[in-house]
């Protein structure tokens, strides 16, 4: 009920066409064609631009598993010890 119809779509459409002609609408849409790729471009260049920076500020942490962990830190009291024994 209040919908726009087919046939009143294409009576637009061909109002349209006879006020700016074939030419300027093929320029029209090739230009927007081209601007909507480069938009595309620049947000997927951004996103891999972010994901690299990410990568590049993490800290160098390497896993561990546990036993690793316990050696780790006794290795690290027993220097300790040393340098309070100097």
């Amino acid at each position: 009920m209040g919908g726009i119809s087919i046939w009143q779509l294409l009576i637009i459409a061909v109002i349209v066409v006879l006020l700016f002609g074939t030419n300027k609408l093929r320029t029209l849409g090739s230009d927007l064609g081209a601007s909507i790729k480069g938009f595309k471009k620049a947000i997927s260049d951004d996103e891999k631009s972010d994901q690299a920076e990410k990568h590049s500020h993490d800290a160098d942490f390497e896993t561990k598993n546990l036993a690793e962990k316990s050696t780790a830190a006794q290795s690290e009291k027993s220097e300790s010890k040393n340098k309070e024994q100097v």
